[in-house]
């Protein structure tokens, strides 16, 4: 019987490119017809200056990333093993699933009104929409992992307006959170089954957070770099002034998704494959690329109602 073809995304897992055809045609004939019922949420800086995509290498323990105006300072954490009552080191949170973790946190967050989340009662849920399947024991167990390097990392996001003014957050994004270990030996995975936002992240997030179409979250969750770009131009394209296209040079492009990639060009071949996944996946993106690099031109954001009003919280929008 012959096998279909599979991709490796960012982590080195192998997916079905079958599968993630079937979902990108699904979601965009979804997409194109009706309204999202489900909406994920991301911070407007994190769509702008994502996470590591690949696993950094174990002594790497710092993600700084530019684009634009904002900068994101990611520090790996450590945390208290409860066998030995010592701190131990955890590596910097990666890949798709961290990405995706981050916008369930937010979006549980957004929907409650609360900076308290019961991961154990909402993650699976989350997930089984995603990926239209429960997770087998590798993939929870990978999960585990990456929710708690979130949860244990310090983030500092900063964004420059002028020479004499910025904006800066140090905090961890996660102020408190439980962890449990299991119980055979040799196993390390931690798990924190609820977790609080750090209060100053809960208020930039009320005011900062850019609301994302989960079907379109769900067909391209196979990649780090496809969620990045989607984020990217969701929160940016319905901002660019009618009749006044942002033309965005190739370089520019590379220093922000092309992790990995030390020649320009073969990372114009991939962003160009993954930019046709993400289109299907958000089909009024208007733009264009040739040569020199992508126009960005005036947009409907991917949630047609630009401002999203959840418990009289007003979610939508960029930093001042």
């Amino acid at each position: 019987m012959r096998k279909s073809p599979t991709i490796a995304d960012e982590t080195g897992e192998a997916t079905s490119l079958s599968r993630i055809r079937k979902r990108l045609v699904e979601a965009a004939a979804q997409i194109g017809q009706d309204e999202p019922e489900e909406l994920t949420f991301n911070h407007s800086c994190l769509c702008q200056c994502g996470l590591p995509a690949t696993r950094p290498k174990p002594e790497v323990l710092l993600w700084e990333v530019r684009q634009g105006r904002a900068k994101l300072s990611v520090a790996a954490g450590r945390v208290i093993d409860s066998r030995t009552g010592e701190f131990i080191q955890l590596g910097l949170p990666y890949g798709p699933k961290s990405r995706l973790l981050l916008m369930h946190l937010n979006s549980e967050a957004i929907r409650r009104q609360s900076s308290v989340i019961s991961v154990e009662d909402s993650m699976t849920a989350f997930f089984r929409r995603l990926m239209g399947r429960t997770q087998d024991g590798r993939q929870a167990n990978m999960l585990k992992l990456q929710l708690s390097a979130l949860a244990a990392a310090h983030f500092r996001i900063g964004v420059v307006y002028d020479d004499e003014r910025a904006v800066q957050m140090n905090s961890q994004l996660v102020a408190a959170f439980d962890l449990w270990f299991p119980s055979k030996p040799g196993q390390h995975v931690l798990w924190p089954s609820t977790l609080r936002l750090s209060l100053d992240y809960f208020d930039s997030l009320t005011k900062y957070a850019v609301p994302l179409d989960e079907r379109a979250i769900a067909a391209l969750a196979h990649s780090a770099i496809a969620l990045d770009m989607y984020c990217w131009l969701a929160q940016r394209l319905h901002r660019i002034p009618e009749g006044r296209p942002q033309f965005v040079p190739w370089t520019a492009l590379h220093e922000q998704f092309g992790q990995g990639y030390t020649r320009v060009r073969k990372f114009r071949e991939f962003f160009l494959g993954l930019l046709r996944q993400v289109h299907a996946a958000y089909p009024d993106a208007r733009f264009e690329t040739n040569g020199r690099g992508m126009m960005l031109w005036q947009s409907p954001p991917p949630v047609r109602k630009r401002l999203v009003v959840v418990d009289h919280c007003a979610i939508g929008g960029a930093p001042p």
